[in-house]
């Protein structure tokens, strides 16, 4: 399988794309479920597209189960770390937020966890790395993804310095391991719980309040 950094820079820039596109579409228009679906359609459409024409595209990118086990046991410690963190700040800022609610987005959060591994890590750190650019090492690759994911949950500093954090330890494992699907779901439950915990924010009636008719 051979990739130009052709394919990776436009890979590089359409993440970019997607990423100030929340700006516009969550933060000014607040149509954050339209633009959760439209993104998760397109990528998916992406990767479906680039498995039928690159072989091999789906395990290079870490779309694979054989290390999944591996993974999990790697970044379990982290998580149940993180999790005690999360519920520690929020009990000592009186934020703790935890309702019928979470069970949903922990379920659902997951997939949205994968698109923004997939997109953060995967296109950005892997790609950085893989175009062996002069001077930008792994480190490197690691952290200029760690700094975009932070930048996206602007201007929440909690959110910002959270996911700034979690994308360095993500980072560096998924260029160790190269597994979407187990970064994907600690991603997604990790957030749910920071979301109810440390922000004291229900994801629930963001997402689908204006759906179900539900007040925020």
């Amino acid at each position: 399988m051979t990739l130009t950094n052709k394919t990776r820079l436009f890979e590089i820039i359409a993440v970019l794309i997607t990423a100030t596109g929340r700006f516009l579409f969550i933060d000014y228009l607040n149509w954050r479920l339209p633009y959760i679906s439209i993104a998760i359609i397109l990528w998916a459409g992406y990767v479906v597209y680039r498995s039928r024409t690159t072989a091999g595209i789906l395990s290079y990118w870490g779309f694979r189960k054989d290390n999944f086990r591996r993974v999990v046991q790697l970044i379990l410690p982290f998580g149940l770390l993180a999790a005690c963190t999360f519920l520690s700040i929020g009990w000592y800022r009186g934020t703790l937020n935890i309702t019928w609610h979470f069970i949903p987005v922990l379920l659902l959060y997951p997939i949205w966890g994968v698109v923004q591994q997939f997109l953060v890590i995967t296109l950005m750190a892997g790609n950085l790395q893989d175009m062996q650019l002069p001077g930008l090492h792994r480190a490197g690759a690691i952290l200029l993804s760690a700094i975009l994911f932070g930048l996206i949950h602007y201007p929440s500093p909690w959110l910002m310095s959270g996911t700034f954090l979690l994308a360095l330890f993500y980072g560096w494992v998924y260029l160790k391991e190269r597994n979407v699907y187990a970064l994907g779901i600690f991603h997604g439950w990790l957030g749910a719980l920071f979301f109810y915990t440390v922000v004291g924010r229900d994801p629930f009636i963001e997402v689908f309040g204006k759906l179900l008719g539900l007040s925020r």
